[in-house]
């Protein structure tokens, strides 16, 4: 089969890894890839929103199959453009992926269907923002309504921080039209679990649990990033709990979905909070969580290509996902400045020794090759991966392999998996 991946970071790094080892494989390409992704897989220099070069370019090479990343290329309508031309895609249309795309449509979509979640408010104007945050009382959850690269979520906890993210929304504009409707909720207390599913409209295939790490400093301080670390298992849900997961929340959302009109075909991805009251929605996404998709690829045991090209010609060819028993781990490595203006261009050392040390894998999820040496090129810089038998064997590989690794302005969390293993 010839494969195409749409986009650049850790996420397709680690698809492209895994879809490598497929014997169904016959060509694989990237747009735009990276020069790490160029060592798994031919580039095509063609941005994720070029939607229309991009479904050119696969009309014109006969792709058997694409796979999108990122979720503004679905935003955008890449899944619409692409059936229009009979061309499969593991990737939702436009309208199902405003489930990601809107916050308000996610929040009021939850509401029409039952689905547990926060109490929330929609708010315009500071004003309003103000005036709702009051009535649920701090801590309290202003979210932009529209994509922000995961960084449009604030946790305010008192009014100073309240009045900064209200100037950041609606003042200051740093989002864009993202931020015309905030979405202003009750904070909900307890423990962040990912539940990740592959979809092909009608079925879903649940995948191992995980646990993502979105704060950018230990304790969970900071502001909201992209994503610091994950692993699995969540070590959050037991087996039972997340069978409730699948059937209270992600069957009914998919199955809402299709009521609509708006049939999923791709990933059905639910953040949980696990509240004392049960488990509630914090936010959904249609596309690989990053970084858990490389903590998940790395402990998947099928053969992922066959899977995703049944999903996209609706039908799945298996009726679950096996995973191995081991644990996986994927620590951030981000830029001096994240996730404000990081800082670029600085030489990357030590990624050959801590790619031969044993159970660890290196994505590159911002990085660029200047004089044929590895330099810095985003606020995510590197996903340093490993696998043990054991979770704390999975972590001492990856901080072991992490501490190897330097450049001026390295920053990474140090207490991923502490807390969910009693640390």
């Amino acid at each position: 089969m010839k494969v195409l991946i749409v986009g650049a970071g850790g996420r397709e790094h680690a698809l492209c890894w895994k879809l490598r080892q497929s014997p169904h494989l016959s060509e694989l390409y990237c747009a735009p890839g990276s020069a790490a992704i160029a060592a798994v897989a031919d580039r095509v220099p063609i941005a994720v929103d070029e939607v229309l070069k991009l479904a050119d370019f696969a009309t014109d090479l006969r792709i058997d199959l694409t796979i999108v990343g990122p979720e503004l290329p679905l935003s955008l309508g890449l899944a619409d453009e692409f059936h229009s031309r009979g061309l499969n895609v593991f990737g939702p249309r436009k309208q199902a992926a405003e489930l990601e795309s809107s916050k308000v449509f996610a929040k009021r979509f939850m509401e029409r269907h039952g689905i547990p979640t926060a109490p929330f408010e929609v708010v315009h104007d500071p004003a309003e923002a103000l005036q709702a945050a009051k009535s649920f009382g701090f801590p309290v959850v202003l979210k932009a309504d529209g994509l922000a690269a995961g960084k449009g979520v604030f946790v305010v906890g008192d009014p100073q921080e309240l009045a900064a993210a209200v100037q950041i929304l609606f003042e200051d504009r740093t989002f864009g039209a993202a931020s015309d409707r905030v979405v202003v909720e009750a904070f909900l207390p307890g423990e962040e679990v990912s539940v990740i599913a592959l979809c092909d409209g009608e079925r879903l295939l649940p995948m191992a649990t995980s646990k993502d790490y979105k704060r950018i400093g230990d304790g969970d301080t900071g502001p909201n990033t992209g994503g610091m670390g994950a692993h699995s298992p969540s070590f959050v849900l037991d087996k039972e709990q997340a069978g409730d997961v699948v059937e209270r929340i992600m069957k009914p959302t998919l199955e809402g979905m299709a009521g609509e009109g708006r049939p999923i075909v791709g990933v059905l991805y639910a953040g949980l909070m696990m509240t004392e009251e049960g488990p509630r929605v914090l936010e959904y996404n249609l596309r690989f969580g990053d970084p858990e998709a490389q903590a998940l690829l790395l402990r998947l045991d099928d053969d992922l290509l066959p899977i995703l090209a049944s999903a996209a010609e609706g039908t799945f060819n298996v009726p679950r996902l096996s995973f191995r028993k081991e644990a996986s781990v994927c620590l951030v490595l981000a830029a001096a400045g994240y996730p404000g203006k990081p800082v670029k261009g600085e030489v990357i050392e030590g990624l050959g020794e801590a790619a031969a040390m044993e159970g660890v894998e290196i994505f590159h999820s911002g990085t660029a090759q200047r004089d044929g040496r590895f330099v810095s090129a985003g606020g995510r810089v590197l996903n340093v991966c490993a696998t043990g038998p054991e979770m704390v064997e999975a972590l001492r590989r990856a901080y072991a392999a992490a501490n190897v690794i330097s450049w001026p302005g390295k920053a990474f969390r140090r207490d991923i998996g502490r807390r969910v293993l009693g640390g």
